[in-house]
């Protein structure tokens, strides 16, 4: 088990505040493992560290547009050591200018369920030609994007707005949180339950929406043209 917090956006536009515990499971971990603590975003007021968001801030999507933070989820592990499940939960840091010039413009900490829409030589294939929506790990290369296990715990992030977008950070594209097409379907319902209940923003198990661009990672590339 693990303890999740959450931060949603309520109809009313308040701010509730929550505290889970529950599965270790990568579903679950998934959504609250993307961003390190200091990670910085573009809102519509700059870039602001995740830590600092609240539900209801202006999030700069990838195509121009600014979308409300809905959702924002967080959990502490250690990275040095394997999760619950033996799952390795090392971070990802992509070092300044690994992607082209600014790209990022200052290193990145990934956390172990991060995508970033760039397509390694290796997934060219795979992806038809089209940039999908990749793990960070898929980019290790021991030089400039470099897997790190700090031995004390850190303070992970995930995002979610009212569709799947991609947000920018340090001058790179990454994605807002999405499940998946088909993962709640690997679920009991009573366990879809306990899912759901992390995310109030969500009122059924179709409310993520579709994907804003293919994904490597879950199977067949099937989304939304890139």
């Amino acid at each position: 088990m693990r303890r999740y917090e959450v931060q949603s956006l309520m109809p009313e536009g308040g701010i509730a505040q929550t505290s889970h515990i529950a599965p270790a499971l990568p579903l679950f971990e998934d959504a609250f493992c993307a961003f390190s603590r200091g990670t910085l975003v573009d809102t519509d007021k700059g870039a602001v560290a995740i830590e600092d968001l609240l539900p209801g801030d202006g999030i700069v999507t990838g195509d121009g547009t600014v979308q409300p933070l809905v959702w924002k989820g967080r959990t502490t592990l250690a990275p040095g050591r394997p999760g619950p499940q033996g799952r390795n939960m090392r971070l990802t840091r992509i070092m300044a200018d690994s992607f082209g010039i600014q790209r990022p413009v200052s290193y990145v900490l990934a956390g172990p369920s991060a995508r970033l829409l760039h397509t390694p030589d290796h997934l060219r294939a795979l992806s038809g030609g089209k940039r999908i929506l990749t793990p960070v790990q898929q980019f290790q290369d021991g030089m400039n994007v470099i897997e790190t296990a700090p031995p004390t715990a850190v303070e992970l992030f995930h995002i979610c707005l009212p569709r799947h977008a991609l947000i920018r950070v340090a001058g790179l594209a990454f994605e807002t949180y999405h499940p998946g097409p088909t993962a709640l379907r690997t679920l009991s319902q009573a366990m879809r339950s306990v899912y759901l209940n992390l995310f109030p923003h969500i009122e059924q198990e179709d409310g993520f929406g579709e994907l804003v661009h293919g994904r490597s990672g879950d199977g067949p590339v099937n989304a939304r043209d890139a």
